[in-house]
Formats: C-alpha cells, sequence, structure tokens
C-alpha cells in the first residue's frame, strides 16, 4: 500500500497546486466541450461557426442530429439531417450539455485498466440518467427552463470525472478501489466548484450545487438546486463511488425528502416525467 499512498498524496498535492493557482489541467477530451461553450457564449458567434466546430467531432454531430430528431424537440415529425439545422432546433444550451456528455462518454473509454473503465463507464450513465430526469422533471413541472436543467443535470458528477480521467497518471491508485473512492470523496466538491467556475456556467447553475445545503424542501421542487436533487435520486443507475463506499441510501433518504407528499402524487409526477425522461436519455446516449 506504500505505493497508493505515496501516488495519493502526490495526486492530492497536484490538485491543490492546481487549485490554487486556479488553472486546471482539463483531458484533451473535454476541448470540444469548452470550444462550444466558449463560441456559445460570445456574442459574435454565429450559429454557423458552432456548427463547424460539432462536425469535427463526428459523435458529437451524430447525437446532434440524433437529438434534433427526438419526440421531445421534433413533436410534428418533421425530421432533418445536417448538423447546421440540428444545432439551431436543439439550441445552445442542450448543445453544450450533449458536447459535454460526448466528451464525458469519451473519457470513460480512455482508461487502460477495466476496472477503471467499469467505474468511468457506470459514472458517465450515472451523469445520464440525472441530466436526463431533470430535464424531464423541469418540462412537465415547467418551473425551471428544461435545457437548463440538462446542464445542471449533467455536471451532477464533473468533479469525480475530473478526478477519474486524471487518476490514469496515478495507476497505484486501482489496487483499492474503496480507498480511491474516499479520495475521491475527499477532493469532489472543491474540484467539481471550481471546474464548474472555470466553464462561467450561470449562478442559477453554480447556486444548483450548494453541497452544506442541498435540498430546500420544497414539493414539487420549485428551483433549480431541488430539482437537481430530487432528479438525482430518482435516477435509476447507481454512482459507482457511492457504491464503493457501500452508500444505498437513496430510498430512505428519497422517503424523507418528501415526507408528507402523497404518494399517488409522486408516483404520477414520476411516471409523466419518465417518458421524457426516456425520450432524452435515448437521443443522448444513442
Amino acid at each position: 500500500m506504500q505505493d497508493f499512498d505515496a501516488q495519493a498524496q502526490a495526486f492530492s498535492e497536484q490538485i491543490e497546486a492546481e487549485l490554487e493557482d486556479g488553472r486546471l489541467n482539463f483531458p484533451t477530451s473535454l476541448d470540444v466541450s469548452l470550444r462550444v461553450k466558449r463560441l456559445a457564449d460570445d456574442p459574435d458567434s454565429s450559429l454557423d461557426a458552432i456548427a463547424s466546430v460539432v462536425k469535427a467531432e463526428p459523435v458529437l454531430s451524430a447525437k446532434a442530429v440524433r437529438m434534433a430528431n427526438a419526440v421531445l424537440l421534433n413533436p410534428y415529425g418533421s425530421r432533418i439531417a445536417d448538423v447546421n439545422t440540428a444545432v439551431k432546433r436543439i439550441g445552445l444550451a442542450s448543445l453544450r450539455c450533449l458536447a459535454f456528455a460526448v466528451a464525458a462518454e469519451q473519457l470513460s473509454q480512455d482508461h487502460r485498466s477495466k476496472h477503471m473503465r467499469l467505474i468511468a463507464s457506470g459514472l458517465w450513465m450515472h451523469s445520464v440518467d440525472v441530466a436526463s430526469w431533470s430535464y424531464a422533471l423541469a418540462r412537465h413541472l415547467r418551473t425551471v427552463n428544461p435545457d437548463t436543467a440538462m446542464l445542471a443535470g449533467m455536471m451532477v458528477d464533473i468533479g469525480q470525472f475530473f478526478l477519474l480521467a486524471r487518476a490514469s497518471a496515478y495507476p497505484a491508485l486501482e489496487e483499492n478501489l474503496e480507498r480511491f473512492a474516499e479520495f475521491v470523496s475527499v477532493w469532489n466538491e472543491p474540484v467539481g466548484r471550481a471546474i464548474l467556475e472555470v466553464f462561467e456556467l450561470p449562478e442559477d447553475v453554480l447556486d444548483a450545487f450548494e453541497y452544506e445545503n442541498p435540498y430546500g424542501g420544497s414539493w414539487p421542487p420549485e428551483n433549480l438546486a431541488d430539482l437537481v436533487f430530487v432528479a438525482s435520486l430518482a435516477a435509476e443507475t447507481p454512482n459507482p463511488f457511492d457504491s464503493a463506499l457501500g452508500i444505498q441510501r437513496r430510498p430512505e433518504l428519497f422517503d424523507s425528502c418528501i415526507a408528507g407528499i402523497e404518494k399517488d402524487k409522486l408516483d404520477a409526477l414520476l411516471d409523466a416525467a419518465r417518458a421524457g425522461k426516456m425520450e432524452m436519455l435515448a437521443a443522448v446516449c444513442g
């Protein structure tokens, strides 16, 4: 275990130094996400310029067209086959979320270790699951912009994804996945917050990640923070780091958060949102 301790210490020092400098070293697979984000934020950028960046990434291109043809975004069945029209139809907020989902999927496959690949794949599926629930719940409740909700949901595991991607430089960490999960739990919050700030996300998205007070108690959820929290509990795909630490409290936590709510009303809400969630999940994963 000496190698584990030494590499964990070295990794901690590296992260701490980057956080102090305000300059995180992002994996290259996130480059397209950042380019899309910067162009989307630039008022002088055109949709054609953004579409050109999307076209340079074949997987992102295919998924953008697929999402644009999903029933949720294409209720009249007017199918399209070109990226430019797809970008216009799905909107910049959804495109940023999709770009990150594609980058995260690539990260999940970029591990030599079978164990790390499994964790990365599970983490990606959990992120997409939460994002899809966030979108569907927001669309059904009409209290939060669905595109903003999807983006926030996709970012729920961003700190863990970053740490997992960077851990490839410290191979001894995979010797004990439970201890690695503990390491991730220590750094997840500061790293996740720093990444959200680097992405310069809107203030309401940043506020959705108030780790000290994750749930305000309103029902149905009226703000982005509460909606993403409920979406995280509704997600059927477990977070692999939680599983590694033996955290299986989702049903109990869900019950405590919705105390006093009639079960049939809750079931009706989740059933109404589920169809939209499955549609969006298929668009992102397909």
